[in-house]
Formats: C-alpha cells, sequence, structure tokens
C-alpha cells in the first residue's frame, strides 16, 4: 500500500461515522486541502516575485499526488469506493454506459463537471478584469497601441484556458476529477486572498505616507 493510499484510507476511516460511503470522496477532498495548505509558503513566495522558481515548484509538487490518485483508482485497493452512486474509479464514459447522462452516476458526474465550470468561470471572469486594469510594464512601454492592445487580448483569453480542467476530469477517474475541481478552487481563492491582502497593504503604506 503506497503512502498516499494509506493516508487516504485512515482520513476515510475517521470520517466513516458522519459520511458513511461517501467518506473516501471527502477524504480525497481533505488531502488536497492539506496538501496545498503544505504549498502555501510558495505559492505566497511566487505571488510576491521573491523567485521565479517559486511558483513553478508547487505546480511539480503537485504531479505526483495526481498520478498517484490516478494510479490508486485505476487499479488500487480504493476501487471500490463510491460518491453517492458513482465508483471513485469510473470515467464519465463508465456513467455514460451505466445509466446514461441523467442516470445515478451520470448525476455525479454532471455534478463535478458543473463544479469545475463554476471555478473555471469566476477564474476567467477575475483574469480578464486584472488583464485589463494592470499597467502596461515598462518594459514594453515603447510597444505601439495596437499591440499593447493585442497583448491585454491575450491577457484575457489565458484565463479560459482553466476550462480545459473540464476536458481532464472527463477521461481521468472520478477521485481524480475531485482532486482537480479542490486543487483548482484552492488556488483561485488562494490568489483572490494574496490579492487582497496585498491591495490592502499597499493602502496602509500609501495612508501612513
Amino acid at each position: 500500500m503506497s503512502v498516499f493510499t494509506h493516508l487516504v484510507s485512515e482520513l476515510s476511516r475517521l470520517l466513516e461515522p458522519v459520511l458513511a460511503e461517501s467518506a473516501t470522496a471527502a477524504a480525497i477532498v481533505l488531502f488536497t486541502v492539506l496538501v496545498r495548505l503544505a504549498l502555501h509558503p510558495l505559492n505566497r513566495a511566487a505571488f510576491r516575485g521573491a523567485t521565479p522558481v517559486a511558483g513553478l515548484l508547487p505546480v511539480l509538487l503537485q504531479l505526483p499526488v495526481f498520478f498517484l490518485m490516478y494510479r490508486a483508482f485505476s487499479s488500487g485497493a480504493l476501487l471500490d469506493h463510491r460518491l453517492f452512486a458513482a465508483p471513485l474509479g469510473a470515467r464519465w464514459a463508465d456513467a455514460l454506459g451505466a445509466g446514461g447522462l441523467l442516470g445515478a452516476q451520470g448525476l455525479v458526474f454532471l455534478a463535478l463537471f458543473a463544479a469545475i465550470a463554476a471555478v473555471a468561470a469566476w477564474s476567467a471572469v477575475r483574469g480578464r478584469r486584472a488583464a485589463a486594469a494592470a499597467p502596461v510594464p515598462a518594459a514594453v512601454a515603447h510597444v505601439s497601441a495596437e499591440q499593447q492592445a493585442a497583448m491585454r487580448k491575450l491577457g484575457g483569453v489565458l484565463p479560459l484556458l482553466s476550462f480545459g480542467t473540464l476536458v481532464t476530469a472527463a477521461v481521468v477517474p472520478l477521485a481524480a476529477g475531485l482532486y482537480l475541481v479542490t486543487t483548482t478552487a484552492w488556488s483561485v481563492a488562494e490568489r483572490v486572498w494574496l490579492q487582497h491582502r496585498k491591495e490592502v497593504a499597499e493602502g496602509g503604506a500609501r495612508s501612513s505616507l
């Protein structure tokens, strides 16, 4: 049994008296939150621009967790666990075959997709607003107005890439989809919080002058 499987199993055992057969799904969400909490100092350093490496490390460190989860719920000891009617090792194609789009398993996947779409839309809206409000860097100040406008449009389009998570969630096991929606929601909320703290700090610095 891998360390990941052991940790999820232990968390599931603790949650089972309250959540019954969905305890393992909740354990995945809780495990993801714990991982993101551990990575928060690196994300905070990346947001402050302390070092370029700090922005890359959190992504790289999450990849092994994602692949361990993918493997555990593709062919492992956790295959028989469920989220409501859907096995955590099932994919959307399995759910469609088991009862169709609006079957018991299909509805679980539709709820997952709706949650991912909501997080992606939130991220896209905030990204577009940030891109529109951001000042032009001094390094590109000499660029023509048309090129600057194109760069701003690109900055507004890039957040839409977060909708690509929907495609991934449709082909990986349900357990991995839970990980994706949890870590994506955490990333957006964390950035909002860090930006808020930055604005408060800058406002306090200006008021003290």
